[in-house]
């Protein structure tokens, strides 16, 4: 079972389960409404899923900051009710649960102490899904939905400059690497726990916005550096988000490719 189907990562993991051959049960908002615990205990008694991956989430980082409840409602106490099954529950969460201080990659054990409402929701899921895995992810983009990369592609067309922050370091992650992943996870018999699903390496938002303009045959130095400051939010944003990858090895799984190959690879099927 597959909930939040006809987002971003639900629509690509779905896709890639079905090539499988897998039988899944895709569930999207219209569908099932994660708020309602009746209608969740239904959906889990009818299809009595064997594993449930957990898409669904409020990720309106600045909304949530105005609307801290709405938020923990979708993204906290919605998982405890599919947690409330003998399915394997993979909760898919992020690297917001950091407050972004560090200086080398976060373990999946460093304390965590996030910074927005966004975040403080996001962890609510992850104690309620604490039996089962934690799959964090961050800077994700694909085919299926809004995402930095396409927006890049857009402003590329549209501008003959473009400025992006240089000072919030992270791991841009593919959907299609991600679910990919989360497929192996779940069928890997692996301890329950918390993973990291990002791609390796790491950059700036600046440092992708520069290989997306190269990859569309465009001088990179249209793409001008600029700091956070200049793009005041509601919600602050973690400046160092990459996280570390050594949990895969328990799984007997090797970490996600480096972003660069990543985006090379997801690159033909991404367009406007």
């Amino acid at each position: 079972m597959v909930t939040g189907a006809g987002g971003m990562l639900g629509t690509e993991l779905v896709g890639r389960l079905r090539a499988r051959g897998a039988d899944v049960v895709a569930l999207d908002r219209a569908e099932l409404d994660l708020l309602d615990p009746g209608a969740v205990r239904e959906a889990l008694a009818r299809h009595r899923p064997e594993v449930i991956v957990n898409c669904a989430a409020w990720t309106a980082v600045d909304d949530a900051e105005a609307d801290e409840d709405a938020a923990l409602a979708v993204n906290g106490t919605a998982v405890a009710a599919l947690a409330d099954c003998d399915a394997r529950l993979v909760q898919i969460s992020t690297d917001y649960v950091f407050d972004g201080t560090a200086t080398e990659p976060y373990a999946e054990d460093a304390p965590v102490a996030p910074v927005n409402a966004y975040g403080r929701t996001k962890l609510a899921g992850e104690l309620a899904a604490k039996d089962g895995y934690i799959v964090r992810t961050a800077w994700l983009y694909g085919a299926h939905g809004p995402n930095f990369v396409r927006t890049m592609m857009r402003l590329a067309a549209e501008r003959d400059t473009v400025e992006v922050v240089d000072d919030q370091l992270g791991q841009p992650t593919w959907t299609g690497d991600l679910a990919e992943q989360v497929i192996a996870l779940g069928l890997s018999g692996a301890p329950p726990g918390v993973y990291h699903g990002t791609n390796g390496g790491r950059t700036s938002w600046y440092g992708l916005a520069r290989e997306v303009f190269a990859l569309l045959g465009l001088d990179p130095e249209r793409v001008r550096p600029t700091s956070s400051e200049k793009f005041p939010r509601p919600a602050p944003r973690p400046a160092f988000s990459v996280l570390g990858h050594d949990r895969w090895a328990a799984a007997g799984l090797a970490p996600m490719r480096d972003w660069r190959e990543a985006l090379h690879a997801a690159w033909p099927g991404l367009s406007l």
